[in-house]
């Protein structure tokens, strides 16, 4: 079979947005001979990106542990020994001072996530001074705090909030087998609230989770099927922390990562895919492929909530020597 006769697609069509992927179409694009699906992201990318450009994300864990949700991945996670103790919500001024270093180092998203399963509505209020206060200082503003109700979406929005983060995690499948307390349902619920409200979905996943090749290709067929793309789409190679029932996880190929990372590009053109967290493990080849691939922004910092990722001179170094520079 010819490369051509691979795709699911015309050439002609390639880079057009759609919202009817099958799970026929996602395999086909993983089982692409390696160089062409590179070639193809590659595509896609320039048809919608400057591909030397590179959004910069700075993560600050504003409410760090004592989750009570059981995601089988999460130090935070009041069910596992892990190591991350309990703290409370992080005073606003606090947060703003992390908000003009990252500004200062070059970050122009500051995202704030709390350990919540879903605030409640006093927490609420520090949050939105929290992103009130970011806004001033000429960033965007982005949050991961859990399930919302559509009434905490819109004093969100109120505040200013541009992004909201809320992953899908995996493939409907598999969810079951990595979280109990929560269904994959109450995730399309929040992200319905959110997109409703007129703010911009950030939505992606995890893989190295031990959810297969059926596990990726149903997680982005999922999101590209959503009746609007996400704006950004984070994938996550699992980071393996002590005391989560992931721990010893079979560690995934980085090229079937890198797969990934191509078909989420080629799935859904116009959104921005950040490599998020486990990087901190990638090799700078395998990173460069992804930027390859069509990852197009990073989180930038020593620290992702309680992963390590790279610092920034490593980063500053690495995106120097592929010849990338901050998207402003």
């Amino acid at each position: 079979m010819s490369l051509a006769q691979a795709l699911p697609f015309s050439n002609a069509g390639l880079g057009q947005i759609r919202n009817d992927w099958t799970r026929e179409e996602v395999r086909a694009l993983f089982a692409l001979p390696f160089p062409g699906l590179m070639f193809h992201a590659a595509t896609v990318h320039r048809q919608n990106f400057d591909p030397t450009e590179v959004q910069i994300s700075t993560l600050l864990s504003i409410k760090t542990g004592g989750c009570p949700e059981d995601c089988a991945y999460c130090p935070q996670s009041a069910k596992y020994d892990a190591g991350v103790k309990a703290e409370k919500l992080m005073e606003v001024e606090k947060v703003l001072a992390e908000a003009r270093a990252a500004k200062a180092s070059g970050a122009s998203r500051f995202c704030m996530g709390a350990a919540w399963r879903a605030p409640k509505d006093r927490d609420l209020d520090t949050v939105c001074a929290m992103v009130e206060g970011v806004k001033a200082l000429g960033m965007e503003t982005c949050a991961t705090l859990g399930m919302l109700t559509p009434e905490q979406v819109l004093r969100l929005k109120d505040s200013g909030l541009d992004y909201y983060n809320h992953n899908l995690d995996t493939s409907p499948e598999f969810y079951s087998k990595i979280i109990s307390t929560r269904c994959y349902q109450d995730r399309l619920d929040t992200l319905e609230h959110v997109r409703a409200a007129g703010i911009n979905v950030c939505c992606g996943g995890i893989v190295g989770m031990g959810e297969g090749l059926d596990g990726r290709i149903g997680m982005i067929a999922t999101l590209a099927s959503l009746p609007q793309h996400p704006e950004s789409v984070p994938i996550n190679m699992l980071v393996q922390v002590e005391g989560t029932p992931l721990a010893d996880a079979p560690k995934l190929d980085p090229f079937d990562f890198v797969r990934t990372v191509a078909v989420a590009r080629i799935c859904m053109p116009a959104s921005v895919v950040r490599l998020s967290a486990g990087r901190e493990d990638m090799s700078e080849e395998t990173q460069a492929l992804c930027f390859l691939a069509g990852a197009n922004s990073i989180f930038y910092g020593p620290k992702l909530l309680t992963t390590p990722n790279p610092g920034r001179d490593r980063d500053m170094a690495l995106l120097d020597k592929l010849g990338l520079r901050p998207m402003e």
